[in-house]
């Protein structure tokens, strides 16, 4: 009897253990989330902080289940731990209320086998502005699903977002899809929901559909002029200037809040989208509470809105789309022309973490992430078709993800910067705690040949203070110098330099010196090379 109830009292703990589990699993802290760790915000994947080492895959090579079998070693190849995957309104819901979740099934399988996590890209109302990823049912029935009108009353492939069959239709479909991974991802394979697709307004700057048109003549939501009262020394300047040009007024309608003009007509656009994404946002945080965002595509210097996709999460109208979708976790640029320094530093906001979920694929791409990750603390960094590779050994940005692997630990724990440098933009001064760090790029010192031409190859890395003598360097192409920042007479020496690489869990350290320090004047990664190296410094007058 004793034996008995022991047994029977062990077999209660288990199931009392095997309860608690599930119920652990239902707990939104323990999916996939964002937290904020001082003035960094960290996305937390299996108990850990995790930043997205990613490539996007071309938006139809998810369509095909023997084509994305194939494209598995590839990334691994890259050192990816992360891949943005496109999901397709039009086949998961090919028949209105039948639903095919056969692709979701295998592309959580593989990654689960590959141990690379997934990013899901829902194309839904919207991708790039058009809607050609609306399912047939939803395209043929333009009546029911209703299509922006320009002002000549003509209709585009563009779902408008003043009506509610559009908005249900496409929420519905979403929420069958997160709540098909709830019940199949119990590894948390999906870490991140990407809601549509570079959501915007082409070939106007608005929707003049009738709706539309009603709404254009209200009253400015009560919530957004709420927002603009409580935030008013913190908005954006365009945003700002707009509502200041007529006088800062709480009440009226849109051209008497902002003023007449296609700025105004892009705010308004823009306030009515993200109201459509975050209701389905809202929806899907309900079933699925991982990070959700949204992506933009960048307008060009010179243009209209309009003549780009207007009203989506550009820098001038984040005000915008932080008052009307809360629910969104971050807005995120895809970037594919300009300075991607810029960029970066107007989605790096207090109440918006940066993560680049695209950016044109090229050899810059490798020094791009490290500059991302170490100077904006980045969530993650995404080319876009990374499946496109030729030569995955020979991309920059497998030599920098190998690199970044290497270190992630200390990355999650210490102080640390990014730098990155072409023939425009040469050297950084940066301060760690005592000391100055002169950074540069490596043709600075003259000793390529190249150096004498106008177009340096991209060159950048990331700086880690590991203790307050201790740094530790990643990248390409960098010269380091150091000074006392604290008492300019002493000099700093370099102590040891080593070279060095993480095989398994150990350190292995092979010692720099002589030329390869210039005889003890700065730290030195060649233009290249790929490296990691251990510095020790010290003073002396």
């Amino acid at each position: 009897m004793k034996k008995f109830l022991m047994r029977l009292h062990e077999a209660t703990l288990l199931f009392t253990l095997f309860v608690l589990s599930l119920n652990l699993s239902a707990q939104p802290g323990y999916f996939p989330h964002l937290q904020k760790n001082g003035k960094v915000t960290q996305l937390m994947v299996d108990g850990r902080p995790y930043q997205m080492l990613a490539g996007e895959l071309g938006n139809s090579s998810s369509s095909d289940s023997v084509y994305l079998t194939a494209i598995w070693p590839k990334l691994k190849a890259m050192h990816l731990n992360t891949v943005l995957v496109p999901v397709y309104w039009e086949l998961v819901e090919p028949e209105e209320g039948q639903f095919n979740f056969q692709l979701i099934d295998q592309m959580i399988r593989q990654s689960r086998e590959n141990k690379i996590k997934l990013v899901l890209l829902w194309f839904g109302s919207w991708k790039n502005s058009m809607s050609c990823y609306a399912p047939a049912w939803v395209k043929e029935d333009f009546k029911r699903f209703p299509r922006i009108k320009d002002k000549k009353g003509r209709s585009a492939e563009i779902l408008s977002p003043f009506y509610n069959e559009n908005l249900e239709a496409d929420r519905e479909a979403y929420v069958q899809l997160l709540k098909h991974i709830a019940r199949r991802d119990k590894s948390h394979q999906v870490i991140m929901v990407q809601v549509e697709n570079e959501i915007g307004m082409l070939p106007g700057a608005r929707d003049y559909s009738d709706a539309a048109n009603q709404k254009f003549n209200e009253d400015v939501p009560r919530k957004l002029i709420d927002y603009l009262v409580s935030h008013r020394n913190e908005l954006q300047p365009h945003l700002l200037n707009l509502w200041s040009s007529q006088g800062f007024k709480t009440k009226g309608n849109w051209d008497q809040v902002f003023g007449k003009g296609l700025a105004t007509d892009e705010v308004f656009i823009a306030w009515y989208l993200a109201s459509y994404a975050n209701h389905i946002a809202a929806a899907g945080q309900k079933v699925l509470p991982v990070p959700l965002y949204v992506n933009c595509a960048l307008n060009r210097p010179g243009l209209n809105p309009g003549q780009y996709p207007s009203g989506g999460p550009l820098p001038h109208l984040i005000d915008v789309w932080k008052a009307a979708a809360p629910d969104l976790n971050l807005l995120s640029p895809d970037i594919y022309h300009g300075d991607f320094r810029e960029w970066s530093r107007k989605y790096d906001l207090t109440n918006n973490p940066l993560f680049i979920p695209e950016i044109r694929r090229g050899a810059e791409n490798g020094t791009q992430a490290l500059y991302v990750l170490g100077k904006h603390h980045a969530l993650g960094f995404s080319p876009f078709s990374i499946e496109s590779t030729d030569n995955p050994e020979d991309y920059s940005l497998t030599q920098s993800y190998q690199l970044i692997s290497q270190v992630q630990n200390m990355l999650d724990k210490h102080p640390q910067t990014g730098v990155w440098f072409d023939y425009s933009h040469q050297r950084d001064t940066l301060h760690f705690g005592n000391y100055k760090i002169i950074a540069s790029h490596d043709f600075t010192l003259g000793w390529s040949p190249d150096s004498k031409l106008d177009d340096w190859p991209a060159s950048g890395g990331i700086i880690i203070q590991t203790t307050d003598n201790e740094f530790w360097v990643i990248g390409t192409g960098l010269v380091l110098t150091f000074f006392n920042a604290e008492n300019p007479v002493m000099n700093v020496g370099l102590l040891a330099v080593d070279e060095a690489e993480k095989k398994g869990d150990n350190w292995h350290f092979r010692r720099l010196n002589g030329d390869q320090t210039h005889q003890g004047r700065h730290v030195r990664i060649p233009s290249g090379q790929w490296m990691i190296q251990r510095v020790s410094l010290y003073d002396y007058p």
